[in-house]
């Protein structure tokens, strides 16, 4: 698979929370930080994914947002 994309992240699935549209798919990137992305269920059931499966987290994005509590 070759991808456009530089931020790739490899990672274990850890919990797959499906809905009637959309599915929540957190990803275990190690050293205790977790990735959680939103997918439609179908790409969901399409990549098979559930908890334990290896996959890569590509992130593509045209602005990051940040945050302080000041």
């Amino acid at each position: 698979m070759k991808i456009s994309a530089r931020n790739v992240i490899a990672g274990t699935v850890t919990e797959v929370k499906n809905g009637p549209v959309n599915s929540q798919i957190r990803v275990d990137i190690g050293a205790g930080n977790v990735i959680t992305s939103m997918i439609t269920t179908d790409a969901a059931t399409d990549l098979g994914l559930a908890e334990g499966k290896k996959v890569h987290v590509i992130i593509k994005a045209s602005e990051v947002l940040l945050g302080t509590d000041d």
